[in-house]
């Protein structure tokens, strides 16, 4: 028998060996960056063809109040890799969420896409194979190692340091070994997109890493080998190296991470990044950019305020209240002019299709929580009750309002980490986005302001020559009718 046990596990290590070495020949023949070659050069082929022929249509005017509004609603520059719709939500290459959830690989046994999916998707333009995604899953743990002066810069910060300026700190140290910094003399413009890729794709490999270690150090107060696990894929390793050992939340993140990936490129954090990155900056930097935007309170804490919204509301009427006790409470909570966290959202006019993928998720995976349920008992009551009050134009949740209570159900309880987590997942569209700037060599950005009274000097001779050209097109009339 104990010979008998041998020969099988023999044949089993003999087996995964074979298996291994199949699975290491098929990713040897693909490449991200190969992939890309054609692909750039179709895609610049028809930027040209549409800026030779469309180059002087005028597609958009701004408005004063725009000027003073954060120039919401201006249409700024170019983003390839999503776009959000009034009613279809969030398109990511012009795939919508239930399309990723469908199209994109799983983990053996998972119900949910991988994120390293979504990473060749926002880079190609291209929804990935299984063995694509194998190769961007064996490309990150390859460049996963923290160089050691990285980590000794992080385990001196204080234990009390926000989160955010950790993580900042650092992915930024990263830049000492940037090859865009060191060798962009040595490349031609039209070539530099590939050093852009092999350092974003290098933030990436180690982004999950030093997010770990930030949670490390500010929450549980370990050292630990940050080495990952070729065997495990990117979610699955972070979740490893913080200390969960949950299968459902390794496929809670896979999810998270897939979803909050991109989200076009005016917010403050794309924004912020395309634009140090027009400045020829390396990924580190420019990533780090519109990191520190995302850690601005209105950018990236709404996920946080919801959970401080449901805790109050279960201080006030308990676990488990009945759909009256909510809109009572509800009543009380908005006469101040306070706002339902969670709810509504500048483009979207219906349920945010990113709430419903974690709905779905909780639904499959979580039974009796009371957060969650609360969560779904607002989804019924919430809507129609801000719908009465007819000042709302989108009464329907969004994607935080969903987010924090599953984090906090499979023990990650430090709200202020949530941002960390978001900042992960948007470095894939945000490296994305840097790759396919530079791949159509965009220029620096630099729009013109006006000061207030340059602004009046503008609007005093507009009206001018609108009254003039009113008054010509009187004159020739009255001409027209003499003769």
């Amino acid at each position: 028998m104990l010979a008998l046990h041998k020969l099988q596990k023999h044949g089993k290590n003999l087996l995964n060996i074979l298996l291994a070495s199949q699975h290491s020949k098929s990713c040897k023949s693909i490449s991200l960056e190969k992939t890309m070659e054609e692909i750039v050069k179709e895609q610049r082929e028809v930027v040209k063809k549409v800026l030779s022929e469309h180059g002087k249509t005028v597609v958009d005017t701004i408005k004063v109040s725009q000027l003073y509004g954060g120039m919401r609603g201006i249409l700024g520059f170019i983003c390839e890799t999503s776009c959000v719709f009034p009613k279809e939500g969030i398109l990511f290459r012009g795939h919508s969420i239930p399309k990723i959830e469908e199209c994109l690989p799983r983990a053996e046994g998972g119900c949910v896409p991988l994120p390293e999916g979504m990473i060749w998707l926002l880079m190609t333009g291209k929804l990935p194979t299984q063995e694509e995604v194998k190769y961007i899953t064996k490309y990150l743990n390859e460049h996963s190692t923290l160089p050691e002066y990285v980590i000794g810069v992080m385990d001196n910060l204080p234990k009390d340091l926000h989160p955010m300026t950790h993580f900042a700190i650092g992915l930024q140290a990263l830049q000492l070994n940037s090859i865009t910094l060191k060798e962009r003399n040595e490349h031609q413009k039209t070539e530099w997109w590939r050093l852009i890729l092999r350092d974003s794709m290098d933030l990436l490999s180690k982004i999950t890493l030093i997010a770990a270690h930030t949670y490390n150090h500010n929450y549980r107060g370990e050292k630990i080998c940050y080495e990952v696990d070729c065997e495990l894929d990117w979610s699955a390793n972070f979740t490893k190296m913080m200390g969960f050992k949950n299968p459902k939340f390794d496929e809670c993140i896979r999810m998270y991470l897939t979803i909050h990936a991109d989200h076009e490129g005016g917010n403050v954090s794309a924004h912020a990044c395309h634009l140090v990155g027009s400045a020829l900056a390396d990924p580190y930097i420019s990533f780090v950019a519109g990191l520190n935007g995302l850690a601005g309170p209105l950018h990236g804490l709404a996920n946080q305020e919801v959970l401080t919204f449901l805790n109050e509301l279960i201080k006030d009427v308990g676990k488990g209240p009945t759909d009256e006790q909510v809109l009572n409470w509800l009543k009380a909570w908005l006469k101040p002019g306070k706002v339902v966290p969670g709810y509504g959202h500048a483009v979207l006019r219906v349920t945010d299709p990113r709430f419903t993928t974690q709905e779905n998720f909780a639904k499959r995976n979580i039974k009796d929580d009371a957060m969650v349920n609360l969560v779904h008992q607002l989804y019924r009551v919430v809507p129609n009750f801000l719908k009465s009050l007819k000042k709302v134009q989108n009464p329907y949740p969004n994607v935080d309002a969903h987010s924090g209570v599953l984090l906090s159900h499979y023990g990650m309880t430090q709200n202020d980490f949530y941002t960390v987590l978001f900042g992960v997942s948007r470095a894939i569209g945000l490296m994305s986005q840097l790759v396919w700037a530079r791949a159509f060599m965009y220029p620096i950005e630099r729009p013109d302001t006006t000061t207030t009274e340059g602004l009046l000097e503008l609007i005093k001779a507009k009206k001018e020559a609108e009254n003039k050209q009113g008054n010509d097109t009187k004159d020739a009339k009255n001409k027209k009718d003499k003769k």
